[in-house]
C-alpha cells in the first residue's frame, strides 16, 4: 500500500501529520490526522491539592493557559462551596475576554489569513505571517496590537502574561485598581476600533468561502447564556445535526451526555455523544448554537455571517469568519466590562472553609471550544482522579473527517502537490487547534517499544 504524508502539519500550535493510504490504482483509500505528543497532567495531578489545580492546569499550554486556569477555579468554586461575588466573576470573565482577544487575533490574522490574503496555492515561504506582514503591513501591525492588549488584559488580572495564577476558590485574589482600569480601558477601545476595521477583510473571507470543503456533517455543543454567546459561564446546549436542542447541562451530569473514546492511528482523544452522534465545538458551534452575540457590532456581522451561510451551518471554513465575529464581540464585551467603574470593587472573592462536595466541574468556553475540567478530591482536598476534555479531542473526528475529504479531492494519480497539501492542512487550520492541550490519552495506546543492539560499541 502506497502512503503519503504531510508532516509536519504547519500553522497550528503543537506537532501533528497526516497520513494518506492509496489504493493499488492510487486513489484514497484512507487518511488520518495524526497525533504523536502525548502529556500526562491527568495522572500527575493526582495527589495534588485541588486549590493547586488553577496554578498547574495552565502550563499545559502557552496558548490558552488562561482557560485551563479558569476552568480549573470553577471546578474548585464546586469543591469548596464557595460561589464567586459578582466582582469576581466580572473580574474572571474579562480574564477569559483578554483569552480569547489574544488567541483569536492570533489565529485569525498570523495563521489562517495567509491562505485567504496572500492565497493557498503561493509559495509556502511567501504564505505565512511574513508574507502577510510584506503585502498588508499595516494590517499586520494591527493584529500585533490587538493580540498584545489581550495579554495586557491577562497580565493585569492574572498575574503575569502567560500561566496566570490569580484564580482561587471562591474568586479571585486581587482586585483591580482604578488607574488600571483606566490604562486598560485606553488600549481596549483603540483595539475595538481595529476589530471594527477588520470586519471587511473577514466579510472578504466569509464572501468566498467553499461550504463543501472539508465536509462533515455533525451535532454541535457549546455554552449558551440566555440565548447569547458567552465565555465564562451558562448551560452546555447540545444540537443534532438537524438543528434541533437534544440536552442541556452545566457540571457533573456531562457523563451523561459526552462518551470519550481512542483510534489506534492517534494519541488524541476523541469524544462523540452518548446517542452515537458525532459532534464539534469552537466558533462554529457557539453562533449555530446562540440567538445573539449580545454586542452591538458583532450582532450586526452576525446578521451578514447568517445572510452568507443561513442560521444553522456545518461549513468546516465557516469557523474563521464565526472566530472574528467572537473577537469583535469580545472586544466590545471588554469596554464595557473596562467602562464600568464598579469593577474595581474589592469584594472579588468568597471564602474557602474546607471541602464540601468531593466532586467539582468547571466548564468554560475556551477559545477553540467547550473545556471541562473535572477533578474528584479526598476528605482534605486531594485530588484521586482528574478528567480533562478539551475542545481539539472534541473536534477531532470532525479534522479527521474533513482531511479524508478532501484528501479525495486533491490527490492526483498517487501525487500530492504542495498547494493540495496545504488545502488538506486548511481543514485541520480551520479548528485551530491546539495539540498539547489534547494529548492527554485514554485505553490502549498504539505504543511500540523496540529494543536493539549495536554490535560495534565496545
Amino acid at each position: 500500500m502506497k502512503e503519503i504524508t504531510i508532516n509536519p502539519v504547519t500553522r497550528i500550535e503543537g506537532h501533528a501529520k497526516v497520513r494518506i493510504n492509496l489504493d493499488d490504482n492510487d486513489n484514497v483509500e484512507s487518511a488520518h490526522f495524526q497525533v504523536v505528543e502525548l502529556r500526562g497532567f491527568e495522572k500527575f495531578l493526582i495527589g495534588s491539592a485541588v486549590e493547586e489545580a488553577p496554578r498547574i492546569t495552565p502550563r499545559i499550554c502557552g496558548i490558552c493557559p488562561t482557560s485551563h486556569h479558569i476552568a480549573a477555579a470553577k471546578a474548585c468554586d464546586q469543591i469548596f462551596g464557595a460561589e464567586p461575588t459578582d466582582t469576581g466573576k466580572k473580574l474572571r470573565e474579562l480574564m477569559m475576554l483578554g483569552q480569547f482577544i489574544h488567541s483569536h487575533s492570533l489565529h485569525f490574522f498570523m495563521l489562517a489569513s495567509p491562505d485567504f490574503l496572500i492565497g493557498h496555492d503561493a509559495p509556502a515561504e511567501e504564505r505565512n505571517i511574513v508574507g502577510l506582514v510584506k503585502k498588508s503591513p499595516d494590517l499586520a501591525k494591527k493584529a500585533i496590537s490587538a493580540r498584545k492588549f489581550g495579554q495586557r488584559l491577562t497580565e493585569a488580572l492574572g498575574g503575569k502574561p502567560i500561566h496566570p495564577t490569580t484564580c482561587i476558590p471562591g474568586g479571585i485574589s486581587n482586585s483591580l485598581t482604578e488607574q488600571k482600569r483606566a490604562e486598560l480601558l485606553e488600549m481596549a477601545r483603540p483595539t475595538l476600533d481595529i476589530a471594527r476595521e477588520g470586519w471587511s477583510v473577514a466579510r472578504g473571507i466569509m464572501n468566498n468561502t467553499d461550504t463543501d470543503f472539508g465536509a462533515v456533517e455533525t451535532a454541535f455543543m457549546g455554552i449558551e447564556k440566555n440565548g447569547r454567546f458567552s465565555v465564562y459561564d451558562g448551560d452546555v446546549s447540545i444540537l443534532s445535526k438537524e438543528n434541533v436542542k437534544t440536552g442541556s447541562f452545566s457540571g457533573v451530569e456531562y457523563p451523561d451526555y459526552l462518551n470519550e473514546y481512542s483510534e489506534d492511528w492517534s494519541y488524541l482523544k476523541f469524544t462523540r455523544l452518548y446517542n452515537g452522534e458525532y459532534y464539534r465545538v469552537g466558533p462554529l458551534a457557539r453562533l449555530n448554537i446562540a440567538e445573539e452575540m449580545g454586542t452591538p457590532e458583532a450582532d450586526s456581522g452576525l446578521d451578514e455571517y447568517r445572510e452568507t451561510f443561513g442560521r444553522f451551518t456545518q461549513a468546516t471554513l465557516a469557523y474563521n469568519p464565526a472566530r472574528y465575529l467572537e473577537f469583535l464581540s469580545c472586544c466590545e464585551r471588554a469596554v464595557s466590562l473596562l467602562a464600568d467603574p464598579s469593577i474595581c470593587g474589592t469584594d472579588t472573592r468568597t471564602p474557602a472553609e474546607g471541602v464540601v462536595n468531593e466532586r467539582g466541574v468547571g466548564i468554560i468556553e475556551a477559545p477553540r471550544g467547550t473545556l471541562i475540567h473535572d477533578y474528584s478530591v479526598d476528605e482534605n482536598g486531594f485530588i484521586t482522579k482528574c478528567n480533562l476534555i478539551v475542545a481539539t479531542c472534541q473536534n477531532n473526528y470532525g479534522m479527521d473527517r474533513g482531511v479524508e475529504d478532501v484528501a479525495g479531492k486533491v490527490v492526483e494519480n498517487g501525487n500530492l502537490s504542495e498547494s493540495a497539501a496545504n488545502k488538506i492542512e486548511m481543514v485541520i487550520r480551520a479548528y485551530d487547534p491546539c495539540i498539547s492541550c489534547a494529548t492527554h490519552a485514554i485505553g490502549k495506546m498504539p505504543l511500540n517499544i523496540e529494543f536493539c543492539r549495536n554490535r560495534n560499541i565496545i
